[in-house]
């Protein structure tokens, strides 16, 4: 396997699962041991990825999630920083296409959401700001099935945090925070992720200056979506796809490691019969991934 589809692959597999072993990722990719442990240890060092625990929204009362694309005039360094700082955005992206700044936005309520949208647009750069509701995430890091019915306490919650800053930390080195065994943290952090708490996986540095660069891209469709979207979700390149209420039916992201092979995505989506119409924005420089956040105050 060429060292770009080997890291490309490892990368897919860690967004997956962050805490997957190199044991199971040398044999989910048919590679040895000290191969898989070599390029892991070196896409940690430069920073190509980072494993994260994120929380899953729903856990913290954030039921509406959206993508916000922003169009300015002139520069958008100083819009751009505005978003960044807003504790709202989990994600924020300079882009080529029709607007010059996406972000994605968690909150709790529609109420949340219109305000946030009006703080935008009081920007003075901003000269409009185009709203996508995400209506259900068909594929995606970062946003699980949480349905309720599990309680934490300080312990899970001093957990959670540290997993937020690295999702690799050993049950040992989490243990020592906690003053737990690693046997008993392990069983926490199962129980954790299998209610959908929390969820480990790779953040991936995208854009020109990486190896892998990445589209967003609006779908209009012509039929019924639960057709469509299943079929898409299952292609290798797309890393995010999400059905929307607003001027596109979905929005959808792939990941490639060259423009011609985001083309070759772009034009096998255009082919799909139910596929109507798509707009097309290649991300430029990707300015915040962020999904820690802090979560509701757990009884004393």
């Amino acid at each position: 396997m060429a060292s770009a589809d080997f890291d490309a692959e490892l990368i897919r597999a860690l967004r997956e699962d962050g805490r997957a072993s190199v044991r199971a990722l040398a044999a989910e990719l048919g590679q040895t041991r000290a191969a898989v442990a070599s390029r892991l240890r070196l896409l940690l060092e430069d920073r190509t990825i980072r494993i994260i625990g994120a929380v899953d929204p729903s856990f913290l009362g954030q039921h509406v999630i959206a993508h916000v694309s922003i169009r300015t005039s002139g520069a958008v360094q100083d819009v751009a920083a505005v978003l960044q700082e807003m504790q709202e955005t989990v994600f924020v992206s300079a882009v080529a296409g029709v607007h010059d700044l996406v972000a994605e936005v968690r909150l709790g309520t529609m109420s949340e959401l219109h305000a946030v949208i009006e703080s935008v647009r009081s920007i003075p750069q901003v000269l409009d700001v185009n709203t996508l509701v995400y209506t259900s995430v068909v594929k995606g890091p970062f946003v699980s099935s949480y349905r309720g019915q599990i309680e934490i306490d300080e312990i899970d919650a001093a957990l959670i945090e540290q997993l937020q800053a690295d999702g690799r930390a050993t049950f040992r080195a989490l243990g020592e925070v906690v003053r737990l065994s690693p046997s008993a943290v392990a069983t926490r952090v199962q129980r954790l992720r299998a209610a959908h708490v929390i969820q480990i996986g790779a953040v991936e540095a995208r854009g020109p200056a990486h190896r892998r660069q990445s589209m967003g891209v609006g779908v209009n469709l012509r039929g019924d979506d639960d057709v469509a979207l299943p079929l898409i979700r299952s292609w290798p390149g797309v890393d995010f796809a999400a059905r929307t209420i607003g001027r596109f039916d979905a929005v959808i992201t792939f990941v490639e490691p060259s423009p011609g092979a985001l083309h070759e995505g772009l034009e096998r989506l255009r082919s799909l019969p139910s596929v109507s119409h798509t707009e097309a924005w290649l991300h430029l420089a990707v300015l915040k991934e962020d999904y820690a956040r802090q979560f509701p105050q757990v009884p004393e």
